[in-house]
């Protein structure tokens, strides 16, 4: 498999991830959206990333496709997720920490590629963003066990810390750890692990 993309991009991380405490084999091509934006198109008409090459050639081209095939790799007592009557719950954590990932994409893009920000996309942006983190924080601060849902680490887990440091690095300041200890703390014991150690990028702006 080639997984496509930088790891600044918590959407491309969090496969890499995936695909890391899995033992699963793969080719991993760091290219940009903006400096390689013609060969992901010729793969991915959408032009964005991660996209994902499987062995017979088939290319899938958004993280929930991709992650929802890696799965179906390793047996299911193994995939990454919570008990069944908390799959629903971790379901709606992953979707916040995608969304609060996306809006931050938006509101870079917003300041950084026109010459003429709009206030208003841009006040949208950091209040759906300043809620969801708030949502977030108060559904971590309910529970002590070590990962979100327990005593192992899941997709939820995966997809906050990756949002949370992509966001960290891209809107510096935006997060405050004294706001969300909960959340600091749950990101900070993730980021020590050796797998978010190997799979990790310093943040590189678009050219």
């Amino acid at each position: 498999m080639i997984l496509i993309g930088q790891y600044d991009s918590s959407f491309v991380r969090r496969v890499g991830v995936a695909l890391t405490l899995y033992g699963l084999p793969f080719e991993h091509r760091p290219w940009s959206v903006f400096g390689d934006g013609e060969k992901i198109q010729a793969l991915n008409p959408l032009m964005r990333v991660p996209t994902m090459v499987l062995d017979d050639g088939t290319v899938l081209v958004d993280s929930v496709t991709i992650l929802d095939h890696v799965d179906s790799l390793v047996p299911e007592a193994e995939r990454l997720w919570p008990t069944p009557d908390e799959r629903r719950h971790a379901l709606k954590v992953m979707a916040l920490a995608t969304g609060f990932a996306d809006k931050g994409v938006s509101l870079f893009y917003e300041l950084v590629l026109h010459e003429q920000p709009a206030q208003v996309w841009m006040d949208r942006c950091r209040s759906q963003m300043r809620a969801t983190l708030a949502a977030l924080e108060a559904d971590r601060a309910t529970r002590s066990t070590p990962f979100w849902f327990g005593d192992g680490i899941t997709h939820a887990d995966i997809a906050v810390a990756c949002a949370l440091r992509h966001i960290g690095d891209s809107h510096p300041g935006f997060i405050s750890a004294a706001d969300v200890p909960a959340l600091a703390a749950h990101c900070e014991r993730l980021e020590a692990l050796s797998v978010f150690k190997a799979i990790s990028q310093p943040f590189v702006p678009p050219a």
